[in-house]
């Protein structure tokens, strides 16, 4: 010990001395104190509170920047069919971008060209006579950079050697010697050989233009008929006013028309007692029009704030039930109770006068199927739509206008009855961590921000490992509760297309956890694809999904403060289907049915560059008003059928 002690000393006294020979560094600030102290803490705190402005300024930043990457990833996939994943970042673009241009880009990002670049040639400057034959862009309309690229080599026998800035000034140079060649050109004779000129000539015709959809898929037209021609009483009301509207859209070319069979007229008043009387006069009308006919099973409420004066509202006697036992509808965090769909906890609980939800759904699909039969039969009836949820669409009632929410707020979760709670705490037990059978208490209001929220914010809590149990655990129940119906609607509708309706919930796309639709059921952030185990089950039940084509007219303010991306969102859902194998069609939401509406409707039906030429299988169009008030645009509307049929080309009528 006392060995250590004295070479502990011999040290210190070795430093000492060597440190004499070392120069003293300076000495440092001495801490300031009294006044001083104040003054320096005070422009600490300054400094502190601007450090945090530039911070905020500096996410600001990164959103428009995202946005705007967004925005060119949207395009190049729509519009230059550039195969780029779901997620994709900038050097993804730059990797197409290359490629597109004949470059070799490999995994690590090593980039080359297939053979060396030959040496440009020199390019003669055209004479007069020349020059006469003026290439510009705008003059090659609707042309993608290949085909512009070919027909600038068409015209003027451009060497495949030559460089793009070799390219890029013999165009320039041709431009320039225009100016002084009018003069002569009927008196000279262009060099070009009429071979090279027919050859262009050729090209741009081969080429479409904008709206020119000739030659295209085939889509057929559903249009819906309105919900009140069958009052609550399952009464058929103006039956003149509905033989006019089959009259117009039978002129229209169109294939057929879309009804909803609601469970709250037809089962509304006792339990299993089925009162189809309405349905079938209408049906036989549009028997006698030849018209198709898709039927909706629409097991939600229907009215409010924009239906006008019909309410539709689920069976008398479930909702008796219902008073007795609330629990049977969704509830949110403050217990509030949304009557507009049963809950998906109730599926197999016999609380339904001795009944499972799931078999109250399958007799009444059962009835309906027995009833018509002479319908099935001679293929009057080509599609059965079921109804999974809030609005007939696969969703939890999460967004609900009657429960204050209002666009673009994120809406809350819908877990709070007491069958959901129990399948909860039945799941976390099974995890091992029973303090998570409970839903987050930070995840805000209905009309709460991402950015508001400790759940939904960046690096919030929806990515711990209790957020990705919960969210995992509640976009399950949405699958399960699609599971269980669809197996039961398969055996009811044997050999007829069954198709689900899946919503466009766009907006917060371009944050991190994509706050609307987690709540709505579909575990989507940017490191999850939560549509991919959706489209597995409607797969493995053979299904035709329906995508709602909902706000893609919506302004770039909006989108800007809702950080939507509608686009962005169709083309995931759409891709991603269609990579499944299933088949896709559409919806309009009921505000998009204008010029500029239409025709993006047209687009993502039947993409043009998509090299599978893969389309919707039928459209379903919903119109503001019947077409007998006369207040849609006929001319538009007729372009718009036709278009989709294919059958048409140039623009739309003013």
């Amino acid at each position: 010990m006392n060995n250590t002690l004295n070479n502990d000393d011999d040290d210190d006294h070795t430093t000492t001395n060597n440190s004499s020979m070392v120069p003293n560094p300076q000495p440092q600030g001495r801490r300031p104190r009294g006044f001083a102290a104040v003054a320096a803490g005070g422009a600490s705190g300054k400094g502190k509170k601007e450090r945090e402005k530039e911070k905020e300024r500096t996410k600001l930043r990164e959103r428009h920047r995202r946005a705007i990457t967004s925005r060119m990833l949207a395009g190049l996939r729509q519009y230059g069919n550039f195969p780029l994943p779901a997620r994709a970042d900038m050097n993804d673009v730059l990797a197409a971008l290359a490629r597109e241009a004949g470059w070799v880009v490999d995994a690590d990002g090593t980039t080359y060209r297939q053979s060396p670049m030959p040496m440009p040639m020199p390019v003669p400057v055209p004479t007069q006579t020349q020059s006469q034959f003026r290439v510009e862009s705008p003059t090659v309309s609707g042309l993608g950079v290949k085909a512009t690229a070919t027909a600038l080599e068409c015209v003027l026998g451009i060497d495949e050697s030559l460089s793009p800035a070799s390219l890029d000034s013999s165009v320039v140079i041709g431009e320039r010697d225009n100016k002084y060649a009018t003069a002569s050109a009927s008196a000279s004779v262009s060099p070009i050989n009429s071979t090279s000129v027919q050859c262009s000539i050729e090209l741009m015709q081969d080429i479409p233009s904008e709206n020119d959809f000739t030659a295209t898929p085939y889509v057929p037209i559903y249009v819906k008929l309105p919900t009140a021609v069958i009052n609550n009483y399952c009464q058929f009301i103006d039956p003149e006013g509905v033989r006019q509207e089959l009259s117009h859209l039978k002129s229209f070319n169109v294939d057929g028309v879309v009804v909803d069979c609601w469970w709250g007229i037809v089962e509304g008043w006792s339990p299993q007692k089925y009162v189809w009387s309405g349905y079938r006069e209408l049906f036989n009308i549009i028997r006698e029009f030849k018209l198709k006919l898709q039927v909706v099973m629409a097991f939600h409420e229907y009215g409010g704030n924009d239906s006008g004066d019909t309410l539709i509202t689920l069976p008398q006697w479930v909702m008796e039930i219902g008073k007795d036992n609330p629990d049977i509808f969704f509830t949110d965090r403050e217990g509030r109770r949304n009557t507009e769909c049963l809950s998906w906890g109730i599926d197999k609980e016999r609380v339904l006068k001795g009944r499972t939800a799931i078999e109250v759904y399958f007799d009444f699909m059962r009835s309906f199927r027995t009833e018509f039969d002479d319908l099935f039969v001679e293929g009057r009836i080509s599609a059965v739509e079921i109804g999974l949820g809030a609005s007939g669409e696969l969703k939890y009632p999460s967004f609900s206008e009657r429960m204050g929410w209002r666009y673009p707020g994120i809406g809350e979760f819908q877990c709070y009855d007491k069958y959901l709670q129990q399948s909860l705490h039945r799941a976390s037990k099974l995890r091992g961590h029973s303090f998570w059978a409970k839903g987050p208490d930070n995840a805000g209001q209905y009309n709460s921000r991402p950015h508001e929220t400790g759940f939904f914010c960046e690096r919030g809590d929806y990515d711990s490992y209790y957020g990705r149990f919960f969210l995992h655990w509640y976009a399950q129940s949405l699958i399960d509760h699609a599971d269980n119906v669809l197996s039961l609607a398969s055996l009811a509708f044997e050999e007829t297309k069954i198709i689900i309706k899946v919503p466009a919930v766009h907006w917060w796309y371009k944050t991190a956890s994509h706050a609307a639709e987690l709540t709505a059921g579909f575990y989507n952030p940017t490191n999850q694809d939560g549509y991919a185990p959706v489209f597995e089950v409607l797969r493995k039940h053979s299904v035709t999904l329906k995508f709602v084509c909902l706000r893609l007219q919506v302004s770039g303010l909006e989108n800007d403060e809702a950080l939507a991306d509608p686009e962005g969102l169709s083309w995931q859902v759409l891709n991603s289907a269609w990579d499944r194998g299933l088949a896709v069609a559409g919806e309009n939401a009921l505000s998009c049915y204008e010029k500029e509406g239409y025709m993006r409707i047209v687009e993502m039906a039947k993409p043009r560059n998509d090299p599978d030429r893969r389309h919707f299988s039928f459209f379903v169009y919903q119109q503001p008003t019947p077409l007998v008030q006369g207040t849609i645009c006929f001319s538009e509307l007729d372009y718009f059928i036709k278009s989709m049929h294919g059958e048409i080309a140039g623009d739309l009528v003013p």
